[in-house]
């Protein structure tokens, strides 16, 4: 009896002493996956309702202008899906710290729909950028992508 109380308290205090930089890196890895997982299957799989949950209801997206709220967030992102057809959305790399997230990305389609008022032009892109996003408790509360949106523009045939 003695060995299984011994043997119990010293597997609670190994479970208890889990360095903070065991739970963030335990937490970082959470959030990549998650967040890999929200981006296949929203972009690639057009499965834009998948934001309902992975978004926080305050979601903030840091673009010009600035989109708050599921509802606003999720038009946006539906704009990709609806405006190109042979999408892909590829991670490149991806880097974590507990809730914030840095990924590289690429993404590839035709102009086929109409993308935020922008009628289809048939062309291709093909453009890089990187986001940066903060997960809190399971949920997407902060994103904000660069990218080259000059080139994005002379791909889609907008500018010269």
């Amino acid at each position: 009896m003695k060995k299984i109380v011994v043997l119990l308290l010293a597997g609670l205090s190994i479970t208890a002493c889990m360095s903070d930089a065991d739970k963030n890196a335990a937490q970082s890895k959470k959030n990549v996956d998650f967040y890999t997982k929200v981006w296949e299957q929203v972009i690639n799989e057009g499965k834009v309702n998948v934001l309902d949950t992975a978004y926080a209801e305050s979601i903030v997206l840091h673009t010009l202008p600035e989109i708050k709220g599921i509802k606003d967030a999720k038009a946006y992102y539906a704009g990709f899906v609806t405006g190109f057809s042979n999408r892909k959305f590829t991670v490149k790399r991806m880097f974590a710290d507990g809730e914030n997230l840095v990924k590289h990305w690429q993404f590839t389609g035709t102009h086929t729909g109409v993308f935020m008022g922008i009628p289809a032009t048939g062309r291709t892109v093909n453009i890089e950028g990187s986001t940066i996003a903060k997960i809190v408790d399971g949920k997407i509360v902060e994103e904000q992508d660069f990218m080259d949106n000059m080139s994005f523009l002379k791909q889609l045939g907008l500018i010269q």
